[in-house]
């Protein structure tokens, strides 16, 4: 199946890695020049919370969740 947004951002990708020859450290120079230029950072991912820490936030914000749901009551032990 072709995508014309996913050939068009392959195509955009190429052009751009042309350009520093694919050195992967030139190419990530240049991308991290962009972002000092646009002071600011051009991805922003938040810390995902694991274990214990994130059922609890996952427990606290039920209501905002939408359709998730967490259901507690399960036994989990195992029956011989």
């Amino acid at each position: 199946m072709n995508d014309p947004i996913v050939e068009e951002v392959r195509r955009i990708r190429d052009e751009h890695s042309r350009q520093f020859n694919y050195d992967l450290d030139a190419i990530c120079e240049d991308y991290k020049a962009h972002q000092i230029q646009a002071g600011n950072r051009l991805v922003r991912l938040e810390p995902k919370l694991r274990g214990p820490a994130a059922w609890q936030q996952a427990l606290e914000n039920k209501s905002a969740s939408g359709p998730f749901h967490l259901n507690l009551s399960v036994n989990r032990s195992r029956s011989s």
